[in-house]
């Protein structure tokens, strides 16, 4: 018999085990917990009351058998072979009460009388939260042992850089290409034939004016222009401006509404993608977007993060002003803005006392990374090397040479790492009923198609009155597995199998879709926090193109992981194709 919980099957509780809590009371196995030791690597749980201890069965005396129980009531240790003679169950048997023990190596509960496992909420908690522990005290030395690997010229394990496998994307046969020719028509016409063979850029490649300290809009502007889901609705005429106006009636002027942000994002892709290769000047986008965020109305320097989601907001607000009716932005399907770029985050704090956990979900539509610690050095780089030589790689590769590196896979594991929050952050325990010592520890529950992750290269303290920006070099890959982050990974590595008697630990919302992602485009920040320059690198028909303002230029693969990463966009893998020469260029 089982039952149906939160939708896992829960086996029906042991007769022995509910006999053995009735007659210890509410805490049966608190001397146990006092005895439960963690193995690194890897964290795995065992039973040991000295760390040194070699568990003998106390009948025939083996340490080696297949499986050494002690027993919970009289801490007896006795073998359990199921083929053969088991003492443990001869133990069980023999002194009433004395069914329930503890597997030394694996700190799991079994029924000697059942001959099976049993599970304990409490129990199960006390072990999750001893390895949760000794993960958070571990990840203290493990900067000083990567740093120690560097000095030595290798990697630990988990660092090492995997071996990439080429990406290839669908290529149509024979009879697609007959199917293809009798379905469609050319999106370039005679007159740009010319200009094809002439200048051999991909389609939709157009510099952007800057009117005024508006490259922080110009570089996120090239981004969005290129993300394939957004480029495909727009392109699609999904959002048709002319529509939109005279439903609003913005066009014959009987109304004075506010202008729309993704009709002015209309506009600009059929700009972008008539074939025109003059610059284009984005200013009827840059007033409309004024009027949203009119606290941001000037010739100043703006952040790029900060516009990104002030765009989107704007997208989104217009969109659900016009449906009369309000949408959450996690379900993903409210506007284009959310149903490309949003996700939701899981956040678990746990009491680090009785390990009651609290999960909360929040919606995010990019994820904010801190740098790496930088470890034994000032982590100051120079800016002052060029980017114009073929051996910049080399020269910009390693530009923190006493701080460490970063990578985006150490900040996404620093991202989702259990955490310890300070004593003034203590949380409230619905099971203690006070306010107790916590762990937190975020994941990712639903992926969307397009992750932005933003690096937090601005620093701004509120003692001192100062802000800085960091010039850390970041590694980012151009293939990424964004599996290790997912919530349902996260939870296998702290639960294992003691997964389901917990409630609330469904499977992830996303994920029909694949974790693999390729990276698409790169926002870059040169200068000071003050006087800097924004300039987006974008990666299409697998060559990369470098959008400085009105400026386009083709730059080697080097020149872009040399590139001080600010915004990185990836796109789900599936939606990532290598467009052919054909299709590609205009």
């Amino acid at each position: 018999m089982s039952s149906k919980i939160n939708g896992h099957v829960s086996p029906q509780p042991c007769p022995h085990l509910l006999d053995f809590r009735s007659r210890n009371g509410p805490k049966p196995f608190r001397a146990l917990h006092d005895c439960i030791r963690v193995k690194p690597p890897g964290g795995c749980a065992a039973i040991r009351r000295e760390p040194s201890e070699v568990p003998r069965c106390g009948t025939c005396e083996e340490s080696s058998r297949s499986r050494l129980y002690a027993c919970v009531a009289c801490a007896a240790v006795f073998c359990h072979a199921p083929l053969l003679h088991s003492h443990a169950s001869d133990h069980a048997l023999s002194i009433p009460g004395h069914e329930i023990a503890v597997d030394v190596d694996r700190a799991e509960l079994f029924c000697c009388a059942c001959g099976d496992q049993v599970y304990d909420r409490d129990f199960d908690a006390a072990v999750v939260l001893a390895q949760t522990v000794n993960a958070t005290a571990t990840t203290s030395t493990s900067g000083s042992t990567a740093m120690q690997c560097s000095v030595a010229g290798s990697q630990p394990e988990n660092l090492r850089k995997r071996r990439r496998v080429d990406y290839r994307p669908w290529e149509p046969d024979s009879g697609e290409h007959i199917s293809r020719g009798n379905q469609s028509i050319p999106l370039l016409d005679a007159t740009n034939a010319s200009l094809v063979s002439s200048t051999q850029q991909p389609w939709g490649l157009r510099g952007l004016n800057n009117l005024g300290n508006t490259c922080f809009m110009n570089s996120i502007l090239q981004a969005l222009l290129h993300t394939p889901p957004l480029r495909n609705y727009f392109l699609g005429d999904r959002h048709n401006r002319y529509y939109c106006q005279q439903k609003n009636g913005a066009i014959n002027g009987t109304k004075n509404s506010r202008l729309c942000l993704a009709c002015d994002m209309d506009a600009i892709f059929s700009a972008v993608f008539s074939g025109d290769r003059t610059p284009y000047s984005p200013a009827k986008f840059l007033y409309s977007w004024w009027q949203h965020a009119a606290n941001l109305a000037s010739y100043e320097q703006q952040d790029a993060h900060e516009f990104f989601i002030s765009m989107l907001e704007g997208i989104h607000e217009k969109v659900e002003k016009d449906k009369r009716k309000s949408q959450s932005p996690g379900g993903g399907d409210c506007c284009i803005a959310h149903r490309v770029f949003s996700g939701i985050l899981r956040s678990d704090v746990m009491c680090m006392v009785c390990g009651f956990t609290s999960t909360t979900y929040d919606p995010c539509v990019d994820i904010s990374l801190d740098l790496e610690p930088n470890q034994g050095g000032s982590g100051k780089s120079s800016s002052a090397k060029s980017l114009n030589s073929c051996n910049v790689e080399a020269d910009c590769m390693h530009p923190n040479q006493n701080g460490g590196i970063s990578t985006l896979n150490g900040c996404l594991e620093r991202f989702t790492r259990a955490e310890k929050l300070g004593s003034d952050q203590k949380f409230f325990c619905q099971k203690c009923q006070v306010r107790q010592e916590s762990l937190k520890q975020m994941s990712i529950r639903k992926l969307p198609l397009v992750s932005c992750f933003h690096v937090k290269r601005f620093e701004h303290s509120s003692i001192r009155k100062m802000s800085r920006k960091v010039d850390r070099f970041l590694q980012f890959p151009f293939s990424l597995d964004m599996a290790p982050y997912l919530s349902s990974s996260i939870l296998r590595s702290r639960f294992g199998n003691r997964i389901f008697p917990f409630d609330g630990d469904e499977q992830d919302a996303s994920n029909d879709l694949s974790t693999e992602f390729e990276l698409f485009a790169v926002v870059t920040h040169s200068g000071r926090l003050d006087a800097g320059h924004y300039v987006t690198y974008l990666r299409l028909s697998n060559q990369w193109y470098k959008c400085d303002d009105a400026w386009i230029t083709q730059v080697n693969e080097s020149i872009v992981r040399a590139a001080q990463g600010y915004m990185m966009f990836y796109v789900q893998k599936v939606l990532y194709y290598k467009e052919s020469e054909n299709q590609g260029t205009s």
